[in-house]
């Protein structure tokens, strides 16, 4: 499993919940249209039933609108490796992406300027803050 392929499986919404959201969207439409139809006849429950369809619309928007943001907000999102090779004898170090077997002090490729082997002296992963938000509501 890849990492693009873990942050999408995190992010997923449930099926069943998609589903009870889109027949409840689909009642509710059946009511305003069902409620423009008996408007003529019934004018009493004719409003009842368009503000049922009403709310019941609104409700199953709101939620899908608020699954959406919540989705885009989880995102999580993995920074770099970095590993650290160093020179103990002339001092040169060089920065390069974390590849797979690097541990603290391996000895790695010969060193650029003097031919010396190089060691690897950090390995660590690159946090970048978070914007914050001036107005979260």
């Amino acid at each position: 499993m890849t990492v693009e392929n873990s942050s999408t499986q995190r992010s997923r919404v449930s099926p069943s919940a998609l589903m009870v959201l889109f027949i409840m969207l689909v009642l509710s439409l059946a009511a305003l249209l069902y409620g423009v139809w008996i408007l003529d006849s019934y004018p009493d429950l004719a409003y009842i039933v368009l503000l049922f369809g009403f709310l019941g619309t609104a409700m199953a928007a709101y939620t899908l609108v608020q699954m959406r943001r919540r989705l885009s907000r989880l995102k999580i999102v993995i920074s770099p490796v970095t590993t650290t090779i160093e020179c103990k004898k002339c001092g040169f170090k060089n920065v390069r992406e974390f590849q797979r077997g690097d541990y603290i002090f391996k000895a790695v490729e010969p060193c650029q300027k003097c031919n010396d082997k190089m060691l690897i002296t950090a390995v660590y992963r690159e946090v970048k803050e978070k914007e914050k938000a001036r107005f979260p509501y």
